[in-house]
């Protein structure tokens, strides 16, 4: 089902797009390719939200820390918002504390219209295309971005991209979970297949190493609660490098429970590293589809993607899209 969800300042309007199969409902908006509600039976049957949303598209607008968006063009940092590429410096636009670029800058797919592409009651294709120079990235790019139902519980999200000349690529569904709808969700348990992860200076940006996540807070090998004892002052915001060497297609890279172990999430996918983010700066002026307000850890974020500012770091996974091939990762969410 297909609605207006709201108007853009500029008049473009914004749709919302209802999925439903086996029980399970989700909402998907043409603002973002937002994945706006995501509604599971639980144990007992009852309908369960497990991702955090926003009442209006002003509240989008105004309030949305990347609230189940695509983003893009390259997700996450790039360091000091430039990048050699070819042998010439591309200079981009900083929007992160003055000197890098997060999520794809001021023209970030999070946070642009997408173009509905075809629709059925459990699926849906969205469109959104870049054109060269847009925050000095090269070359114009059209992404596509597929949300499917797949009962039970299962939501497959698969991310597509292709250029006419050669950039830099980091596409990203940045969801935040929360399986008790409770307003703190530290007292989730997160087990991560990832041997090692990627150090980051202040800013949040690679210093380059990659280092061991033995005896760092970083070792989520063994479930364990995120807000317990040894986690980071003041939280998490890291990229742990997934242990899929050698092997193709999706793999079994996270599982995250409720506090109360009567839910779960477990995350396959087909990207090298997993952001976590645990929302400890969130802190919502307005109050979301939840009945409590989004303060810090209301949801965790878990984002497969490329590791952060890899176009620097030519032993990182390589980011670079050119003419004639096609970036293409899926992931499949599945809560039960």
């Amino acid at each position: 089902m297909r609605t207006r969800f709201g108007t853009l300042p500029d008049g473009t309007g914004i749709e919302e797009i209802t999925l439903q199969a086996g029980g399970m409902q989700a909402s998907v908006l043409s603002w973002g390719a937002v994945l706006r509600d995501l509604v599971v039976p639980d144990r007992a049957g009852r309908p369960r939200r497990v991702v955090l949303g926003l009442r209006t598209l002003d509240d989008y607008l105004a309030h949305s820390r990347n609230f189940g968006a695509i983003c893009g063009r390259v997700a996450n940092r790039i360091g000091h918002a430039r990048f050699m590429l070819d042998g010439v410096e591309h200079r981009l636009t900083a929007n992160f504390r003055g000197r890098h670029i997060l999520h794809g800058g001021d023209g970030a797919f999070g946070r642009r219209p997408w173009r509905v592409i075809e629709s059925s009651d459990a699926a849906v294709v969205l469109e959104v295309a870049s054109p060269a120079g847009e925050d000095g990235f090269p070359g114009t790019l059209s992404a596509r971005c597929t949300y499917a139902l797949d009962p039970p519980g299962g939501l497959r999200v698969t991310l597509a991209a292709t250029a006419d000349a050669p950039t830099p690529v980091n596409l990203a569904h940045h969801s935040y979970w929360n399986l008790d709808a409770a307003p703190d969700a530290g007292g989730h348990r997160l087990r991560v297949a990832a041997d090692f992860f990627t150090p980051t200076d202040a800013d949040g940006i690679p210093t380059g190493e990659v280092r061991s996540v033995a005896a760092t807070p970083y070792d989520f090998r063994v479930a364990r609660r995120i807000a317990g004892p040894g986690a980071p002052v003041p939280g998490y915001d890291i990229n742990l490098v997934l242990a899929r060497a050698g092997r193709g297609g999706l793999f079994d890279a996270a599982r995250l429970e409720s506090s109360t172990a009567d839910l779960a999430l477990s995350i396959a996918t087909t990207a090298p590293g997993l952001q976590l983010f645990d929302a400890h700066t969130l802190n919502l002026a307005v109050r979301g589809l939840h009945d409590f307000a989004y303060g810090p850890r209301a949801g965790i974020a878990l984002e497969p993607q490329f590791f952060p500012d890899s176009v620097n770091n030519p032993h990182f996974p390589d980011t670079i899209l050119r003419p004639g091939s096609s970036f293409v990762q899926e992931t499949m969410f599945r809560v039960g």
